[in-house]
């Protein structure tokens, strides 16, 4: 059955449910269904780093001179798309283990890949069980370091990408409340976005480390409802270990690993008519975050097996952002910075990376958005900076020279 053919019998019986809940008493237990039908219009000064026909931006690309000196690259694009298009289905249940039960299964239309654009795919797909003070998750979620209490509200699907960590995993993850602190434990693994490696991107290199990737986080939260106010603050701990290859070019089995840790910090404030918001990340080898960085090979650990030994690509970045909380009209702006740091140790073969050439990149988006009823209309400009230059020996960028895209982004939503 073609994934298209799915999706049309997935909306058939969202169709029918919902027809059948409007006619007779809703179940105590059982399905409901949301989500909204949305279109971007997207015009891109520059050609530009980005995922499905332009449609999650990156950043610019670098220049590509041709014969007489001109950029190739500096040219404009023009694109209309209604891929994220969403239907979710939120289940209930009874009770089991002494926990509330419940679960959720998420899909659009963006595709796997470049030549799946309009495909559907799953995004998210879990099972809760919450007891009164602690809560268990297992099934594909956002991944632990994408906070979905305070993340950029842009009218871009890139959702701050790639100053904002951006990805969907399965796992496992435990939260435990003690009144206003919360601590979440969570394991993970790999699926639509991962690790670069020697065979390109792929889960191979996690699920060939035997291991899962492991988070540790603690949050704290307080909110008062009558006042609209809401403070939010917390920190992170992410560690994570890859193989990128099992066998050597000299057909020796290999047994090497690189190591990546990543530590990140964040916080918001609501106050009845502005949220103000902020998120710091310093990590390293976090391609499979959507975010600039990676590893490369920092020597041979024996020259006649050809054994490798890999260094990981530092990274820092943050953003904040600020936005009224009108119901019907809302302003918001956002800023971000990403810097690639290089590697502590150097550099003596390939980098497996995202943005390898680039020093740095900085992001201005102002927005506004118009709410009426389940109609939003959406207007974002994204201004988008890149520095690109030449790594050295420790992967530091050097003679960077700066190339920028003006993004301009309008965008209608139906909710249901």
């Amino acid at each position: 059955m073609s994934k298209r053919t799915t999706a049309l019998i997935f909306l058939a019986l969202a169709a029918n449910l919902a027809s059948g809940q409007s006619e007779k008493p809703q179940p105590a237990f059982g399905i409901s269904f949301s989500g909204f039908i949305k279109t971007d219009i997207i015009y891109d000064s520059r050609q530009t780093v980005s995922i499905r026909e332009g449609h999650f931006l990156l950043f610019p690309k670098g220049e590509q001179l041709d014969r007489a000196g001109k950029d190739i690259n500096a040219a404009a694009n023009f694109n209309i798309l209604s891929v994220q298009t969403r239907l979710a289905g939120k289940v209930t249940g009874p009770d089991a283990l002494g926990a509330k039960t419940s679960g959720l299964i998420e899909g659009e239309f963006f595709g796997t890949a470049d030549g799946d654009t309009n495909g559907f795919r799953l995004r998210h797909a879990y099972v809760k069980l919450n007891w009164k003070r602690s809560e268990l998750m297992i099934g594909q979620f956002w991944h632990a370091m994408f906070i979905t209490d305070c993340y950029p509200d842009v009218v871009s699907f890139n959702t701050g990408a790639p100053f904002q960590p951006f990805s969907r995993a399965p796992q496992v993850r435990f939260t435990q409340a003690f009144g206003k602190l919360s601590l979440i434990a969570t394991a993970l693994s790999q699926r639509d976005f991962a690790s670069n490696g020697p065979e390109g991107v792929s889960s191979l290199y996690l699920r060939n480390a035997a291991r899962p990737e492991f988070n540790l986080k603690a949050q704290f939260g307080s909110r008062d409802e009558k006042a609209g106010t809401e403070t939010l603050f917390g920190f992170a701990v992410d560690a994570m270990r890859i193989a990128p290859r099992l066998v050597t070019e000299a057909g020796f089995k290999a047994d090497e690993s690189v190591d990546g840790i990543a530590i990140m910090a964040y916080g918001k404030r609501r106050m009845p008519g502005w949220t103000i918001k902020a998120e710091g990340v310093y990590g390293q080898n976090l391609h499979h975050l959507t975010m600039l960085g990676g590893y490369g090979v920092d020597g041979i650990a024996d020259p006649v097996r050809k054994t490798q030994e890999y260094t990981p690509l530092d990274t820092l970045s943050f953003w904040a952002e600020a936005h009224t909380n009108g119901v019907r009209w809302q302003a918001g702006l956002f800023g971000g910075y990403a810097r690639n740091l290089g590697s502590r140790r150097v550099l003596t073969g390939s980098a497996y990376a995202r943005g390898a050439d680039i020093r740095d990149i900085i992001r201005v988006s102002p927005r506004l958005i118009f709410n009426f009823s389940k109609l939003r209309l959406a207007a974002e400009v994204e201004l988008t900076s890149a520095g690109y230059g030449t790594p050295d020996a420790m992967g530091k960028v050097r003679d960077a020279r700066t190339v920028s895209n003006v993004r301009l982004l309008l965008t209608t939503y139906y909710f249901f």
